[in-house]
C-alpha cells in the first residue's frame, strides 16, 4: 500500500459515506425512512438489488472458488432469472396492492399475527448472522493480508455503514449503492484486463481458455443427478431457484429495495434488470478467478495463500518440512511455466497437443498434492489454523501484482461491497424489528415521529449487533458458501409460508403456523445429519436442496394439516386474495 493507494481508498469511501448522508438526511416519517416515499426509479432499484447481493464475500470468495474448483459455481445462479419472473408476476403486485412496509406485514393480513411474527423472527435470525458476516468477511482478510487489527477493521466498516443508514434509511442505501456498484464494476473490469495484459506476450485470450480447460476449470455445466454434488444444473435450477425466490421475494433486505420503487412497473423493471445481469456478472467474476489461475501458471505461487499460516509455520517445529515443500513447489512452478509456454506455442500453430495437455494435468495434480501436504503440516503446527485459503487467492494477486492506485481502488471495491450489503441488511433488520415486532406489540397510541425514531434506534442496535458478531466470528471453509448455507437453512420454510399465502387460498392460519414450525425443525435435523457432521466435499446432500425441501415440505404439511385437523374451522377470511 503506497500513499496514492491510501488516498484512493480513503477518498472513495469518505465520498460514499458523506454523499449518502448529505443527499438523504432529514426523513420526515416512517414511510420516508423505510420506503423512500416510493420515489426510486427502476434503474436504481435494479442496481440496489444487485449491490445488496454482491457483498464483499462475492468479490473475495468467488474468484478463489473458481481458482480452485473452476466455473461450476455459476450453476448456483441458473434458477435466479426464473425466480425474478415469478416475483414480478405474483409477489410485487400483491405487496404494492396491500401497501406493506415489510414482506411479513402481508402475512398477518393473509394469516395471523403469529405467522407474521414467526416469519419475521426467522428472518431476523438468519439476516442478523448474514449481516455480521458481510462485515467480518472482508475484515478478516484485510487484517490478515495488510496486518491491520481485525476488531478495528470490523468497527470501521460497521460504523461507516451505520452513519448513512441511520441518517437516511432506504434512500441512503439506494443512493450509495449506485456509487458502490460503479466502483465495484469499474474495479473488476480494470483488474480483469490487467490480468490478460500480464500474461505472456504471445498468449491470446483463447490460449488462456485452453490452459484453463486443460486443468478442468471450464466445466461450466454438470448434468449429474448426484445429490452429494453441491453444484449441478439440477440443483441450480431447483434449489437455486427456491433460494433466489426466497431471498428476492421474502427477505426484507431485498424486498425493501423494490418496495421503494415509484410503481409496480418500476419495481418489476428493476428486478428484471437484475435477472438479466446477475448470471453474466457472476460468470465474469468466476472467469476473473480462472484468469488468476492461468496467470499463476507463469508466476510464483505460495504454498498456501493465507499469510497467517506462514507465520504459524515459521514459529513451529515443522518449519523445515514446510520449506522443503516450498522448494518442490518452486521447481514445479518452473516446470509448469515451461510446459505451458510449449503448449501455447503449439496452440499458436493450431495444434492442441494431447501429450502436453496430459503433462499439464499431471503437474496440476502434483501441485494439489503438495498443497494438501502443506495443509496437513499447518494443522499439525496449529490445530486451530484455517488451512483452506480460497478466500485469500484473489487478494494475494491484488496486493502483489496490481500497480499503485489500483490496489487502493480494489480495496475500495471490497469495502464498498461490504458496506452496500451491510447497509441493506441493517435497513431491513431495523424495518422488520420496528414494524413487525415493536409496532405490532407496543401499547397505546404512538406518533409517526416515535416510530421513525424507533426505526433509527433499531438501525443503530442491529449495527452494533452485527459488529459484535463480526468480532467473534470464525472463518468457514469458504465465506460465500457459509452465507448461502445460513440462508438455505431458513429460506425454504419462509418461502413455503409465502407460497401458501399467495397461491393456496383455502389454507388457514393455524395449519400454516404449525406446518412452518415442523418444517423448520425438520430442516435443522436434515442439515445436521446430512451436511454438518460430514467433512467438506463428503456431505450426503448439497445444501442448495434445503431450500427445495423446506419450501415444499411447508406447503405439503399445510395442506395435510388443513385437510386433517382444520377443515371447516375457518380462522382466516383470505380477503387479501379475493
Amino acid at each position: 500500500m503506497q500513499l496514492f493507494d491510501w488516498i484512493v481508498l480513503i477518498v472513495t469511501l469518505l465520498f460514499i459515506v458523506g454523499y449518502g448522508s448529505w443527499k438523504t438526511k432529514g426523513s420526515k416519517n416512517v414511510e420516508d425512512f423505510i420506503l423512500g416515499n416510493n420515489e426510486t426509479p427502476w434503474y436504481t432499484v435494479g442496481l440496489s438489488v444487485m449491490a445488496t447481493q454482491a457483498s464483499a464475500i462475492t468479490f473475495l470468495s468467488t474468484p478463489g472458488q473458481a481458482y480452485h474448483d473452476g466455473m461450476g459455481f455459476v450453476q448456483f445462479y441458473f434458477g435466479l432469472p426464473i425466480a425474478m419472473i415469478v416475483i414480478c408476476v405474483t409477489f410485487i403486485p400483491l405487496y404494492h396492492k396491500n401497501k406493506v412496509f415489510t414482506a411479513y406485514e402481508f402475512l398477518e393480513k393473509r394469516f395471523d399475527v403469529k405467522t407474521r411474527s414467526l416469519a419475521a423472527i426467522l428472518f431476523l435470525v438468519q439476516r442478523g448472522l448474514g449481516t455480521g458476516l458481510t462485515i467480518y468477511a472482508p475484515a478478516i482478510i484485510l487484517s490478515a493480508l495488510l496486518g491491520w487489527n481485525l476488531t478495528v477493521m470490523n468497527i470501521i466498516i460497521g460504523v461507516m455503514v451505520i452513519i448513512y443508514t441511520f441518517s437516511g434509511g432506504t434512500k441512503a442505501v439506494n443512493v450509495t449503492q449506485k456509487q458502490q456498484m460503479f466502483v465495484i464494476i469499474s474495479g473488476m473490469f480494470i483488474t480483469f484486463f490487467l490480468i490478460l495484459h500480464y500474461l505472456p506476450n504471445d498468449m491470446t485470450f483463447t490460449s488462456a481458455m485452453h490452459i484453463a480447460g486443460a486443468n478442468d476449470k471450464m466445466n461450466i455445466v454438470d448434468f449429474s443427478f448426484d445429490p452429494e454434488e453441491k453444484y449441478t444444473f439440477w440443483s441450480g435450477i431447483t434449489g437455486g431457484f427456491f433460494l433466489a425466490l426466497s431471498y428476492f421475494g421474502t427477505d426484507q433486505s431485498q424486498v425493501g429495495r423494490y418496495l421503494s420503487g415509484k410503481s409496480v412497473k418500476e419495481s418489476q423493471m428493476g428486478l428484471i434488470m437484475n435477472g438479466l445481469l446477475k448470471v453474466p456478472m457472476q460468470f465474469f467474476i468466476l472467469l476473473t478467478g480462472v484468469m488468476v489461475f492461468v496467470f499463476f501458471q507463469f508466476n510464483p505461487v505460495p504454498l498456501n495463500f493465507n499469510p497467517n499460516n506462514k507465520i504459524v509455520i515459521e514459529k513451529s517445529a515443522f518449519k523445515e518440512e514446510y520449506h522443503a515443500l516450498e522448494k518442490k513447489l518452486d521447481k514445479l512452478s518452473e516446470d509448469k511455466k515451461v510446459i505451458n509456454l510449449l503448449y501455447i506455442d503449439q496452440l499458436n500453430q493450431d495444434y492442441d497437443n494431447p501429450i502436453l495437455r496430459k503433462e499439464l494435468v499431471a503437474l496440476s495434480n502434483k501441485e494439489k498434492d503438495l498443497r494438501d501436504k502443506a495443509k496437513e503440516i499447518i494443522s499439525k503446527a496449529d490445530s486451530n489454523s484455517e488451512t483452506n485459503d480460497k478466500d485469500y487467492v484473489f487478494f494475494h494477486f491484488i496486493l502483489h501484482y496490481l500497480p499503485k492506485g489500483l490496489i487502493g481502488l480494489l480495496l475500495a471495491v471490497i469495502i464498498s461491497a461490504a458496506m452496500s450489503s451491510t447497509a441493506s441488511g441493517l435497513n431491513a433488520l431495523a424495518s422488520t424489528t420496528a414494524i413487525d415486532i415493536y409496532k405490532r406489540n407496543v401499547k397505546g397510541e404512538k406518533s409517526e415521529k416515535h416510530f421513525l425514531m424507533a426505526t433509527k434506534f433499531f438501525t443503530l442496535f442491529w449495527g452494533v449487533v452485527a459488529i459484535l458478531f463480526a468480532c467473534v466470528g470464525t472463518l468457514f471453509e469458504n465465506l460465500i458458501q457459509l452465507v448461502n448455507i445460513i440462508g438455505s437453512i431458513f429460506y425454504g420454510t419462509v418461502l413455503g409460508i409465502f407460497l401458501v399465502g399467495f397461491y393456496l387460498k383455502r389454507v388457514q392460519a393455524k395449519p400454516m403456523f404449525y406446518s412452518a414450525i415442523i418444517s423448520q425443525v425438520t430442516i435443522f435435523i436434515i442439515y445436521y445429519f446430512m451436511i454438518y457432521i460430514y467433512p467438506s466435499d463428503q456431505e450426503k446432500l448439497g445444501y442448495l436442496w434445503l431450500n427445495f425441501i423446506g419450501a415444499n415440505l411447508t406447503v405439503a404439511l399445510s395442506l395435510i394439516l388443513q385437510f386433517l385437523f382444520f377443515k371447516g374451522n375457518p380462522d382466516s377470511d383470505n380477503v387479501i386474495l379475493e
